[in-house]
């Protein structure tokens, strides 16, 4: 019986095909002579051009900040808002060829310490780079907070801004749970482990405890408005850092952003403070590997059918009772 040709011809290609590979590796790690091998830079981010260069290779990267402001997952299926912008930042800081950023901000607010992460994180990258923020519909209370790590702040006149204030708040159900025959029973360790315990009152001591929290906070995000816009911080407690939303055109006056414009002026204001003046604007767009799709099917399988009944202005936010927020009053309850 004649034995078949096409297995070692089948095994010398695999064999070729493997080496050509690990040629590929090599040079992508960076070897270069006796020198070290460098870590390959993954870009996490894909560029879909919004405005075509002139005559230059400069870039200009549009990165986005979309709804509340949390560790959740709101910014993708295989990831958080926080890590995504970090990682947005990390990108646009290494690259030389982006000359600067444009931050497009649409979100109420969110979560204090998600806020405090970012705003930290734009920092670093505007000590770097330009970063102009463009606030789009609203950039109030943790939206406003991580734009006063920017280099430039614009909106336009129809925008809503400001709101410069902390909130956190609870449901008291005491009195339900006495018309429908229910009682709370809780065994705590300390006097403070029930607190915000809606099957009860606060007691005044609850009270001056839960506010002190809300005012230490307040104080680190009025200094941080008071540094950043250069303004007196006793003037602003006296007067617009009450938690009100400003219009653009009110924010303006009280020197809270610096120009009103259009996402386009943003894009020219970037080409300025990078003296990048022909440079393309790229959007960054996240990239989904195979956990996006393995959390789309995990998702349909859990449910075929999702019924979202929340209405208003807080519809599909999610406020956890008892958490500090940087957030207007309309979207705590």
């Amino acid at each position: 019986m004649k034995k078949s040709g096409c297995l070692p011809l089948f095994l010398l290609v695999s064999l070729g095909i493997c080496l050509f590979v690990i040629l590929i590796l090599v040079v992508a790690l960076g070897s270069k002579g006796s020198g070290p091998a460098k870590a390959i830079t993954v870009k996490k981010f894909s560029e879909t051009t919004v405005v075509s260069a002139t005559n230059s290779s400069d870039k200009i990267a549009l990165i986005r900040l979309d709804g509340m402001i949390s560790y959740g997952r709101n910014g993708g299926v295989d990831g958080n808002m926080v890590d995504d912008l970090k990682e947005a930042f990390q990108q646009a800081s290494n690259d030389p060829r982006v000359k600067a950023v444009v931050l497009s901000v649409d979100s109420p607010g969110g979560e204090v310490t998600a806020g405090d992460t970012i705003h930290h994180a734009l920092g670093k990258l505007s000590a770097k780079k330009p970063v102009v923020i463009f606030i789009n519909s609203i950039g109030t209370s943790a939206a406003y907070y991580i734009a006063c790590a920017g280099s430039w702040i614009m909106c336009s006149d129809t925008s809503f801004t400001g709101s410069i204030g902390v909130i956190i708040s609870t449901l008291n159900y005491k009195e339900l749970f006495g018309k429908i025959g229910l009682q709370s029973v809780i065994f705590k360790s300390g006097q403070f482990k029930d607190a915000l315990n809606g099957a009860r009152d606060l007691t005044e001591e609850e009270k001056t405890y839960f506010q002190g929290l809300v005012m230490q906070t307040y104080d680190r995000f009025l200094n941080i408005v008071a540094s950043s816009r250069h303004l007196d911080a006793t003037t602003l407690r006296n007067g617009i850092a009450d938690g009100r939303v400003l219009s653009g055109r009110d924010a303006y006056n009280a020197k809270l952003i610096d120009q009103l414009g259009y996402v386009e002026d943003a894009y020219d204001k970037a080409r300025i403070l990078g003296k990048a003046p022909g440079a393309e604007v790229v959007r960054y767009e996240k990239k989904h590997g195979l956990a996006h799709f393995l959390r789309l099917f995990e998702d349909s399988e859990k449910s075929d059918i999702n019924l979202n009944l929340n209405v208003g202005p807080a519809a599909g936010m999610k406020l956890d009772s008892g958490r500090l927020y940087l957030l207007p009053s309309f979207y705590a309850f």
